[in-house]
């Protein structure tokens, strides 16, 4: 590699251009056969075209450019530092994965054929527009990409647009998404009349008054929004379920990222107010992860169980994102590194694991048609190789060794206990032990969840019969499953080199006046080192005893039993535990946080015979329930008033436009418009 060497990020995004519409033209003229190969083909050498800057931003130096837009922006500058590599890093490793996956998911949909085409050109513009997100430094160019965005990633939620329950989670994504740019649109035009410039690095030029706190809380919501936080998840439990599979794995594994990108690189332009804001972060990504998981453990749609999850993690990285910031507020540029490059890479990890799980539950959904697990049951048996990375990506995401989660929720009670000293104050202590607390019960949970939908789906046996017997999926869905635990492994086996890698990032965006060769970072480097060490001896082992196992019976005959029933052997498989039976105790502890809500009919006393009855049991978002819900319907009822304004009149419309021009000219005669 040339050192020093600079590459033009305005002529990448030129060619990334350039190779989207030579995609298109080929989605629109080959057959139907070839097209999942073309997009392939594009989203492969997108992700190699942009890799490049990339890695010389991580390794070398930021690599700029400036993109002449003269009839539109103007000149707009680009920019790819070390933060934005890193996320295009993620972006384009998930791309890959889930288009490879959804090129053998997508096959069992032939018959929807213009849906197929429409797709695939989406899932290219999804995947170049996420980066162009990263390598905007222009707000207006931003603001064009984030709709990019959002506008495609609901282009492929609603593949099956044919179903009224996919158009409704759709048009739920949309308003939500249009939210959030609404948000993000007040915050930079906002911006730019207290600046005079759209560039996101204006923000550290506003002076220390209410107009630039309020400037960063439009910014935080409409980011807030994407990333998923409370209360503006609800469109994850939805869009999630209805969206085809590797969909859902690349949007909770990158999507909700950027949400996450957007957040830090407004925090690096702050200049004041870190310890409070810090402290706001931190107490609502608790509750997050809190509530996120709580709700998780008891739902039966296991795609929605996975977006929940999706929420709890998010909670995760801004408790790392929090503790950056109370370092910062405090002068403390240890707790500044371990925050923000925990939640880093948990960000990378949770991309990982989650589109991981997303990719298993795809596999499921493809061969049963159904995401009730309380219907599946003994699938272990049937799709081996499925359960064995459902099995893994559970794992990973309840934080257990040797697996990678356990490496960055390790970096995040680190950072936890670390913040403790020197101490700052009582409401510090109290918030920090307090996040501590809510991090162990996040975890608990999180084994809860997983020991519930792991065991019944894949153990057991079936609860329902199905058209067909469920068989492993293809190995084009198995391959970016393979790619993942790899990639998974590669963080748990060697997290220094993921530490050091993030702490350059950390240390190229904020200006840590102190010398980093301190007792506390190399006992951190030294502890995670370790960690590694010592997953790699606990993989080691087992691969030893199962060595020696495989050599001792490989040449007996094998004889197959029925497994042991602890004395009773279910006679039929409604006579198994479920997964509400299963989260039973636990709803009841956490009803206040989990609402229940029971559909039977009460056999009466004179009733001596009684009939056939069902009964059934569902959880209610109480957020979604009881706020958001209430909320719509009253702004809905308002807006109601408003109707005859579109009345689909074209001389109404033209006296609308006369009106507004006469108001432009009055407020400019008074001086109230210069």
């Amino acid at each position: 590699m040339i050192c020093g060497f600079d590459m033009d990020t305005s002529q990448v995004i030129k060619l990334t251009a350039i190779v989207f519409m030579a995609g298109v033209f080929g989605l629109l003229t080959v057959s139907d056969k070839y097209k999942s190969m073309i997009t392939i083909i594009v989203v492969l050498v997108n992700a190699i075209i942009t890799t490049v800057p990339a890695l010389l931003a991580i390794t070398q130096n930021t690599q700029t450019g400036v993109l002449s837009m003269p009839h539109l922006l103007g000149n707009i500058g680009t920019k790819v530092d070390s933060l934005s590599a890193w996320f295009i890093l993620i972006i384009n490793f998930t791309s890959i994965n889930g288009v490879l996956y959804g090129s053998g998911y997508l096959k069992a949909y032939t018959h929807l054929k213009v849906n197929r085409e429409l797709h695939w050109i989406f899932y290219t513009l999804f995947h170049i527009s996420m980066v162009w997100v990263c390598m905007f430094e222009n707000g207006l160019a931003f603001l064009i990409s984030w709709e990019l965005m959002s506008l495609s990633s609901l282009m492929l939620v609603i593949f099956e647009y044919q179903k009224k329950e996919t158009l409704k989670a759709g048009l739920n994504y949309m308003v939500q998404m249009h939210l959030s740019v609404v948000f993000l649109t007040l915050g930079i035009i906002w911006l730019f009349l207290n600046t005079g410039s759209f560039n996101f690095s204006s923000l550290a030029e506003l002076p220390q008054n209410n107009h630039s706190l309020w400037i960063f809380i439009a910014l935080f919501v409409g980011f807030a929004i994407k990333a998923g936080f409370i209360p503006f998840h609800t469109w994850l439990p939805k869009a999630h379920p209805a969206a085809p599979s590797h969909v859902s794995g690349v949007m909770s594994g990158v999507i909700v990222k950027l949400g996450i990108y957007g957040m830090i690189r407004t925090i690096t332009y702050l200049r004041y107010d870190w310890l409070i804001i810090g402290e706001v972060i931190l107490s609502l990504s608790v509750i997050t992860s809190v509530y996120g998981i709580a709700n998780a453990a008891v739902i039966k749609d296991f795609k929605a169980m996975l977006a929940f999850c999706t929420i709890e993690n998010i909670g995760i990285i801004g408790i790392g994102i929090g503790l950056g910031l109370i370092g910062m507020g405090n002068g403390n540029p240890v707790l500044v590194l371990i925050g923000f490059s925990a939640a880093l890479l948990h960000t990378l990890n949770h991309s990982l694991f989650k589109s991981l799980l997303f990719f298993g539950a795809g596999s499921v959904y493809q061969q049963t048609h159904t995401r009730n697990m309380e219907q599946l049951g003994g699938l272990i048996k049937k799709m081996p190789i499925t359960a064995i990375f459902f099995l893994i990506g559970a794992m990973a995401i309840g934080g257990l060794p040797p697996f990678n989660g356990f490496v960055s929720e390790y970096l995040i009670y680190f950072g936890l206990f670390k913040g403790l000293n020197p101490i700052s104050g009582i409401s510090q202590v109290v918030l920090i032990v307090l996040s501590i607390a809510g991090l162990a019960i996040v975890g608990g949970i999180s084994l809860l969840t997983f020991t519930k939908s792991f065991g019944v789906i894949f153990l057991g046996q079936s609860r329902a019969e199905f058209h067909h017997e469920p068989n492993e999926v293809s190995f084009i869905m198995q391959l970016p499953q393979y790619l993942i635990v790899v990639a998974m492994m590669s963080v748990a086996l060697i997290p220094q080199f993921y530490l050091s890698t993030t702490s350059k990032v950390i240390l190229a965006l904020f200006p840590l006046n102190t010398s980093l060769n301190t007792s506390e970072f190399s006992q951190m480097s030294g502890n995670i080192a370790t960690i590694g060490l010592v997953s790699l001896s606990f993989i080691g082992l087992m691969l030893l005893m199962f060595g020696i196992r495989w050599v001792i019976l490989r040449k007996r005959e094998k004889v197959e039993y029925e497994t042991w029933g602890c004395g009773y052997v279910a006679p039929v498989g409604k006579a198994q535990y479920t997964g509400s039976s299963f989260t039973r105790s636990f709803g009841h502890l956490l009803s206040f946080l989990v609402k229940e809500r029971r559909t039977f009919s009460r056999i009466a006393k004179p009733e001596l015979y009684p009939e056939n009855r069902t009964f059934s049991t569902t959880y209610n978002d109480i957020l979604e329930k009881y706020v958001i819900a209430p909320l719509t319907k009253r702004t809905v009822f308002v807006l109601n008033y408003f109707q005859f304004i579109q009345n689909g009149r074209i001389q109404s419309y033209v006296l609308y436009g006369l009106f507004f021009v006469i108001l432009v000219f009055i407020g400019s005669a008074l001086n109230l418009i210069k």
